[in-house]
This record gives structure tokens, sequence and C-alpha cells, in this order.
């Protein structure tokens, strides 16, 4: 064998290894702990990465970092190529690559990075993106119905499906539902931690609800319910709450001011949504106890029905968010008196001198009364009034009403 193919094959044997993983590693600081370290890298939600740390340093559990020593974090670093996070990585997976691109520049926004990732072509890609799930409620509980659970039971309440599932949500914080763009969640905090949240928008199906116009464009109730649930749900996610979307659509969270109508929607299972108006009801209102009873069963008594809607009425009738709950609902009623409270204030601030005149009230709606949960019924406007359409045709309006009922729920 001649020198250089004895050289070639040394080369192709030393790229055939698996070589170990590059760890981020930083020097500890005097005050610097475990917690602390992993709280300014944003690792602390996923209890693997405290494991991995221990692992990594050889450490007790609790131990103590000794102030001027390296220590290798969860955090491998990887070259990037300049094309991809896909392609730097070796791995294919869109919504892994997205969360790994936000992760990067979370840290970035924090000061925790000096320099982004495309400019020093170094990735960060932390342990948990692909060794652990989210610890959220559902692992908590460990045996939760996922959808296709619920389509075999019809949505029947008190009908258990031939298994419970683990509805979970991966590491990856991706949702398919919010569209490409707002398909990352990123954890904000926890002030809805162990709580559950049965989100329904408004009709959907066969039925587009009440239909406003304005330049030329028609205003289905339906799609602008559903584009301000879907901004609701995410927020809920974002603070550590557990959501349910009912409602179902194929598009995400829309930045367009005309929301094109269409009949698409389904619910919860891939159900179709039925003609009658009392079956539609009915389905929606079966989905949530059949869900509510898997929760209670495992002692999860925080459940709440957030239902929105927009309302219609003469076009010169101008009218503010206002809430229903059921009369017999007494932590409803708490619960939409805490969400006015909060959009009174908002509007005290962003609109100064306009005054508030949304209400809270009983009604004895289907789906407050047939909802096992508590509930609160929203309307968040008169669909044909040109100012009132304003608040639902202005993308930032929408965002804008999904942040302040979700304050509304923070106790």
């Amino acid at each position: 064998m001649t020198l250089n193919k004895l050289f070639l094959c040394v080369l192709l044997f030393a790229f055939s290894l698996d070589l170990p993983a590059e760890y981020l590693r930083v020097t500890a600081q005097k005050g610097d702990g475990i917690y602390a370290i992993l709280r300014r890298y944003q690792l602390l939600d996923y209890s693997c990465n405290l494991n991995e740390f221990y692992r990594l340093n050889k450490l007790k559990n609790n131990a103590q970092l000794l102030v001027g020593r390296n220590y290798e974090l969860p955090i491998e670093v990887v070259n990037f190529d300049g094309t991809s996070i896909r392609t730097s990585t070796g791995n294919d997976n869109y919504a892994r690559a997205l969360t790994i691109q936000y992760y990067n520049e979370a840290l970035l926004t924090a000061e925790v990075r000096p320099v982004d990732f495309r400019k020093n072509l170094i990735i960060y890609v932390p342990f948990h993106i692909d060794n652990c799930f989210e610890e959220t409620l559902e692992a908590a509980v460990a045996e939760i119905m996922d959808e296709g659970e619920i389509s075999k039971t019809g949505g029947q309440p008190g009908v258990k499906p031939q298994r419970l599932d683990q509805v979970t949500t991966s590491a990856f914080r991706t949702f398919n539902i919010f569209g490409e763009t707002y398909a990352y969640v990123p954890k904000v905090d926890d002030k809805l931690a162990g709580r559950i949240f049965y989100v329904v928008s408004g009709h959907g199906g066969p039925d587009p609800g009440t239909i406003g116009k304005r330049a030329g464009h028609h205003l289905h109730e339906d799609e602008y319910a559903y584009d301000v649930a879907l901004r609701v749900t995410r927020n809920i996610l974002a603070h550590g709450g557990t959501p349910y979307m009912i409602v179902r659509d194929t598009e995400g969270i829309r930045d367009e001011m005309y929301l094109k109508g269409d009949k698409d929607e389904t619910v919860w299972g891939g159900q179709a949504i039925p003609y009658q108006q009392k079956a539609r009801l009915q389905q929606r209102a079966n989905i949530i106890n059949t869900l509510y009873e898997g929760y209670l069963a495992k002692g999860i008594t925080d459940q709440t029905m957030i239902a929105i809607h927009i309302d219609s009425r003469d076009k010169n009738k101008k009218i503010d968010l206002f809430f229903y709950h059921h009369g017999t609902d007494l932590i409803g009623a708490r619960q939409a008196e805490q969400m006015q409270t909060v959009v009174r204030k908002k509007y005290s601030q962003v609109r100064k001198g306009r005054g508030y005149a949304g209400t809270v009230g009983t009604r004895d709606l289907h789906v407050l009364r047939e909802t096992m949960c508590s509930g609160v019924f929203i309307e968040l406007g008169n669909i044909t009034n040109p100012s009132d359409q304003l608040r639902i045709v202005e993308p930032s309006n929408r965002q804008l009403i999904a942040d302040w009922l979700v304050e509304g729920l923070f106790k």
C-alpha cells in the first residue's frame, strides 16, 4: 500500500468515528450557583438539563460551584455552515431547527450570547431539544386523552376511551396550529401553570356566524373569532397553561386585515361540524365535558371554558367588549369580572378619555349551561359598526385583545 493510500484510509477512519460532542463551557463567578447559571441560559424549564449538568461535570446533586472553575453546560456547540441549522446539525426536522434558532436569538436578546450565530458561525443546541419532553401539566398527569381518543368516543361525556394517552408537547415548543410564523411559542412564565382552558371560537363549518361588510369585503364572525382564539391559546401556552382549541381550522394566526371565509373548520378530534345549530353546540359541550372529566379524575379542578364571539347590532351602535357567565356559575362570574377589570384598565391607558362601557351579565346560553366547567362568553364588538370593525380587522388590535383577555386570567 502506498503512503498516499495509507493516509487516505487513516483519514476516512478518523471521519467515521463518532467524535464526542463539544459543550459550552462557562466559568463560575462569585455568587453563581447551578440554578443561577442554568436560569441564565434558559435551561431550567427542563429538569433533564439539571441532571445532565450534574453528569457532565461529575457533580453530586445540590453541589456547590467553585469560583473560577470551568463547567460544561448541557449545550452542544455546533459549527454553523452558513446555509441552515438543519444542514449544520444533520437533522432535517424543521420544528427542531426553528426552536434552535429562537433559542439562540433569545440568548442574544438577553445578552447572554454576545454575537448572533449567523455572524460568529456558532450554534448552541441545548440538551433538552433532543432528549427531553416538556414537563407540562400533561406530563405530570401522565394519562390525559389525546385528539384521537376523543374522536373514538364521539365526544360523549362519561364514556371512557379504550386507552388514555398523554398529550405531550415536545421540547420544541412548536405548534403547527398557529401557522409557520407563530408556530414557536416561547415560555414566558408559569402564571397559568396547572390550569386547563377550553377555547371555543364561535360558529364555523357550515355556519359563518354574523357577517359585516367593510371596504367591499365580507367580515365573517367565525374567521375573526378564530384568529383571536388562536392568539389567546398561544398566550396561554406562553404563560404555562394548558389550552385546548375546540374548533380547528387549517389557517394559523393571520396578520391580514381581511380574512377569507371558508367552511372547512372541524372540531377537536377531527370531527365534522354538524349543520344543525343545536347539534353543533352540543358537540362542543360534549368534547369539553369529556376532557373535563378526564382531568377531574386526576384531581385537576381548575378548568375554564372561554367562548369568543362577535355580536351584530344596528350599524350605528358602538359597543365595547362585554362578558357573559351562567347565572349559577359563581366562579365564571368572578372570572368574567376580572377580565372586564383588566380590559377597562387597558382602555384607560391606551384610549385616555374615551371611557369603557363593557358589561358583565348572565345569560342562559347553551355553551355556558351545558358545559361542566366554569365558563366565560365574550363578545368582541358589533361586526356591522365601522368603529367596532377596526377592533377586529386590524391584526395588532386582535393581538391586543388576546393579550388583555389572557392577562385577565392571571390570579
